[in-house]
């Protein structure tokens, strides 16, 4: 099977966490699977980390191709998906799962803290789908889901700037559902609540305990929990579903 006849897939954030799972959850013989990853601060560890995914992936029997890219910035984003058409020919799925916090109370903010936050969580997604969607408008086809947040709803004390990023998701999400639908491309979002992760892990216990005496399931979510999501939508069983925000928060909003 050549590529041009293989699923491409692109994750956004893929080497650890959800971003993991969702390559994970998405791989098949007849897809290729396409992620980014950036950490100035520890590029190794990020390097290593990607790797295993890697490994993961094809263990799933799929194919997996990462590379280290900043996604808030244009030039780079727009070399990362040249490089996929380029090999590829097309995009049929992007997953905009990247993101990062810097939380801190509102009075106390840094105005960096707050533009970095916004900078990978918001602007990233809408580098990455602006150059997606104009492959996927010449296909006439192609699967958006955006990782948004059920903090994005609600909002959460010290968390200014990683909300605004999460409801804007949620707006660019409709937004482009809009205008996408006519050339057959949906686009969603996913909105987790408290998911175990390495961000999770952590917390204090006293943190971990009252965020979870918030949820009314009672426990905390599995990356797979928010990743079967995400498959059900990049698949042909949800093609008439489009603009829409799922949460998988066990009953955190409803």
């Amino acid at each position: 099977m050549t590529k041009q006849n293989k699923r491409i897939v692109v994750v956004t954030g893929g080497s650890r966490g959800i971003g993991r799972t969702i390559c994970i959850s998405l791989a098949a013989p007849d897809t290729d699977i396409y992620f980014n990853y950036f950490n100035p601060i520890d590029p190794a560890a990020e390097i290593a980390a990607a790797a295993e995914t890697e490994k993961l992936v094809a263990d799933a029997q799929s194919t997996a191709i990462s590379k280290s890219v900043n996604i808030a910035v244009e030039k780079e984003v727009a070399g990362f998906f040249d490089e996929i058409l380029e090999e590829a020919g097309r995009i049929d799925v992007l997953v905009n799962n990247a993101g990062i916090t810097k939380d801190g109370l509102l009075v106390r903010m840094k105005e960096k803290d707050w533009d970095d936050v916004l900078d990978v969580n918001l602007k990233g997604a809408f580098l990455c789908t602006k150059i997606a969607a104009r492959a996927m408008m010449n296909q006439r086809y192609g699967r958006i889901i955006n990782i948004s947040s059920v903090v994005g709803v609600t909002g959460n004390t010290g968390q200014a700037n990683y909300s605004a990023s999460k409801a804007g998701l949620i707006g660019l999400t409709k937004t482009t559902a809009k205008e996408l639908a006519p050339r057959g491309i949906t686009v969603n979002a996913v909105a987790p609540g408290f998911i175990e992760t390495d961000m999770t892990a952590a917390l204090s216990d006293k943190a971990r305990n009252a965020m979870l005496g918030q949820v009314p399931l009672g426990r905390a979510g599995q990356p797979e929990d928010v990743a079967a999501v995400i498959a059900f939508l990049a698949s042909e069983s949800a093609s008439y579903i489009t603009g829409q925000v799922i949460h998988v928060s066990g009953g955190m909003y409803m």
